[in-house]
Parts: structure tokens; C-alpha cells; sequence
């Protein structure tokens, strides 16, 4: 790492002021022990953390877990009450297309043609895709917790990217989609942000970190958080 990026500097300056990188993390007001990770699997007990069994998660970090229908809840209050999410997920599904705003799934993805190849945005998530299904909403699969489960255990649901959720929104047909910030640039269709579906956000999702507080107050019970 000293090699590449050089060695790390026991302080250094910004705006004007003098920091270590100590006090710098003290000065961004953030306290990591309000944020903890969700997720929902089947492998481990409900209302009690484990190590995500992950190739990146190379830090042991543990997520609380919880059934599905209580992970979405826990999402979507926090979103509504004005607490980002840190999301964890596979983008290597035939229906998370970036250059075109969304990730779906799709009852069909035969319908969908990949062209070209993108290696640089894992397993071609930023490649050409062209379907009806980015032109108008088109029907979903019901994902279950068995779903979710058997995708996980089969490597087909992947820890391929971290991304930020910042808000909830509808399409013309009232169904749900969540506002995904990526770090892919500004040059899709909706300057670097994306609408990911409920079912895919369900399906894909191998964890994201909250704000404690996001957190409805009955699971916060359940999980034994204060």
C-alpha cells in the first residue's frame, strides 16, 4: 500500500485546520456504534447476529438477522424517517442494467439481450441491456425467504457492490422502487443514481447498515438494541 499511495501521514491539513486521521473521524460526528447491519437468512437464528459467510467480508463483521418481511420493514422506516442505508448487493443479476436506471427481476428475463461486455462493473452490471422491461414497468417475481435463501447458498446471490439507498419512490403503476445511490459516474440516464425494485431489493440484498434509530421500535426490542 506505501508503495502505491505512499505512507500514511501522522497529520495532515484541510480547510485550513490541522488533523491526525484521529481526530479527523471525531470531527465528522459520527459514531459507529449507532450503525449496525441487516440482513435476513435462514441459516442462522432470527433476532441474533452472525458473521455473514461472504468472500469480501474479510473483517468478520456481523450482521443482525431477521425475517424478510421485518428487513424491508426496518428499511423502509428508516428511509421514511429520514436515515440513508449503506446497501450491500449482487449486481450481476440480468436485470440491473445502470446505463438504464434500473434493476428489476423480471417473471421473464429471456426478453432481456446483453450487448457487449462491461468486466469493469462486475459481471458486466454496466453492459448494454436492452429489454421492454427498461421501457415500461413489466411483472416481477414474488420473492420469498426460500428464494433468498436458495440464491445465497447456490452462489447465485454474490456480495458484488456496496451502494447508498436514499429515498422511496413509485412508478406510474404505484409500485415501489428505491432510490439507489452508485459510484459509477454520472453518465446513465439519471446522473449516477438508479431505481432499484422492491422484489430486487428483496432478493439481492446481502445486507445494509443503518442508523440505530431507523429502526422500528418493536424488532429494535426483538434484537435486544437500545
Amino acid at each position: 500500500m506505501d508503495a502505491y499511495l505512499g505512507e500514511i501521514p501522522k497529520e495532515f491539513e484541510y480547510k485550513g485546520k490541522k488533523y491526525t486521521p484521529q481526530s479527523y473521524a471525531k470531527s465528522i460526528g459520527l459514531n459507529m456504534d449507532d450503525y449496525v447491519a441487516i440482513t435476513s437468512f435462514t441459516h442462522h437464528p432470527y433476532y441474533e447476529s452472525f458473521v455473514l459467510e461472504l468472500p469480501d467480508n474479510w473483517a468478520f463483521g456481523k450482521a443482525y438477522n431477521v425475517p424478510l418481511n421485518e428487513m424491508i420493514e426496518i428499511l423502509d422506516n428508516a428511509i421514511m424517517n429520514g436515515y440513508s442505508a449503506a446497501w450491500a448487493s449482487d449486481v450481476s443479476e440480468k436485470g440491473f442494467s445502470f446505463k438504464n436506471g434500473l434493476a428489476i427481476v423480471p417473471e421473464d428475463e429471456s426478453t432481456i439481450a446483453v450487448k457487449g461486455r462491461d468486466k469493469k462493473h462486475f459481471n458486466d452490471a454496466g453492459a448494454d441491456k436492452v429489454s421492454n422491461a427498461f421501457d415500461e414497468p413489466v411483472k416481477e417475481l414474488e420473492i420469498t425467504q426460500e428464494m433468498r435463501q436458495v440464491g445465497f447458498d447456490n452462489y447465485k446471490t454474490t456480495d458484488d457492490h456496496g451502494m447508498h439507498i436514499t429515498g422511496i419512490v413509485k412508478d406510474q403503476n404505484g409500485t415501489k422502487y428505491y432510490i439507489v445511490k452508485n459510484s459509477w459516474g454520472t453518465g446513465n440516464h439519471n446522473d449516477g443514481y438508479f431505481y432499484a425494485s422492491a422484489p430486487y431489493v428483496k432478493y439481492k440484498t446481502t445486507n445494509f447498515m443503518i442508523h440505530k434509530d431507523g429502526i422500528p421500535a418493536n424488532i429494535k426490542t426483538k434484537l435486544g438494541i437500545k
